[in-house]
């Protein structure tokens, strides 16, 4: 249950969430005087506050051991369903090979890299790529992006859109040799009107709208991938409590597990990169530290690599430690040319 469902009044829910709180599940550990401290009440308001949530989470079936637990499923279960998964291409076929197919559903992926380096551009690849029809090995669905940098360009997604068109024009002739070729009934605008974006400026606006989507998926059923882009730009500025930053995260990264299991659709968070000071030296990272690392299923990482782009699986519990060179051209994610110039930053 999310706390800005619970019977509080609109300021203590507010306090709540502005101090990481967002779920029963939040509050079941935590003290009336830890409370009272972080939401700078006094700890009379905050055993209230605990006794609220408490009785709520009686009523709701989720404390303790009268928790309503769903029955245990199988391992060969999971290994035929996970069989069963479609992935989600990334118009790279290098790429897609190092990562089994593509990018996976039911799965929290971290993509980071520096600047440059192609991130918003896989980010708008897979929101077109997400809509491809099963008949061309797509998934036929639709895509949620959230944007906290305001890197999104719809004339980019256009293009890209007009790309994997031209893509599934050519898979017909490939198909049908000699036969008349079937009509690919999409069109560029059908890609723009399945995408559906957030603008997000602060992190709080993140925070509310991850509670949001759960909601928004249950009625929109066909959509298959969430994007952030990026899940640290609002978390690197004005943020001095480092345990609270690091609640607020683990929160939103528990609510995109859930999410991507419940509706097997596959989430992509981008990350940034930072520096840190190891062995006497400093060196590049992806940014938020080592406990934001074990919030993501999976983790890709981009880099320069003299005058090419790769990709690095860095973590994964299904597939081998491997790299692969990319390109991003005018027609987006592509397999690599070695035309584009750059220093090795990574």
């Amino acid at each position: 249950m999310e706390v800005s469902r619970l019977p509080l009044s609109a300021s203590q829910r507010g306090k709540l969430i502005y101090a990481g709180y967002t779920s029963l599940s939040s509050l079941s550990s935590v003290s009336s005087s830890e409370l009272a401290r972080d939401l700078n009440v006094s700890e009379t308001e905050a055993l209230e506050i605990l006794k609220v949530a408490s009785y709520s989470g009686w009523l709701d079936g989720t404390s303790g051991s009268h928790a309503i637990v769903n029955g245990a499923q199988t391992a060969w279960d999971m290994l035929h369903e996970e069989e069963l998964l479609r992935r989600i291409t990334t118009s790279s076929a290098d790429l897609d090979d190092i990562l089994g197919g593509g990018i996976s559903c039911k799965e929290v992926t971290e993509i980071g890299g520096v600047p440059g380096i192609g991130k918003t551009q896989l980010g708008i690849q897979l929101a077109v790529n997400v809509q491809i029809p099963a008949n061309y090995g797509g998934l036929g669905g639709k895509a949620i992006y959230i944007d906290t940098e305001g890197s999104f360009m719809v004339e980019r997604v256009l293009q890209i859109a007009e790309a994997c068109l031209e893509d599934m024009l050519d898979y017909d002739v490939l198909l049908h040799k000699g036969v008349q070729a079937c009509q690919v009934k999409m069109q560029p605008k059908d890609f723009l009107a399945n995408i559906y974006y957030f603008r997000i400026c602060s992190y709080t606006e993140l925070i509310a709208v991850i509670n949001y989507l759960e909601k928004f998926i249950s009625e929109h059923k066909d959509v298959k991938v969430v994007i952030v882009d990026s899940i640290t730009f609002h978390f690197r500025q004005d943020f001095e409590d480092m345990a609270l930053r690091t609640r607020l995260l683990s929160g939103m990264a528990l609510k995109l597990m859930k999410l991507a299991k419940k509706f097997t659709l596959a989430v992509i968070l981008l990350n940034q990169v930072t520096t840190k000071y190891s062995e006497g030296s400093f060196h590049l990272t992806l940014a938020l530290g080592d406990s934001w690392s074990h919030a993501c299923t999976s983790r890709l990482i981009l880099y320069w690599n003299s005058n090419e782009r790769y990709a690095y699986i860095d973590k994964s519990p299904s597939l081998r430690s491997a790299s692969s060179p990319y390109s991003v051209t005018g027609r987006g994610i592509r397999n690599s040319t070695s035309n584009c110039k750059r220093i090795k930053m990574m």
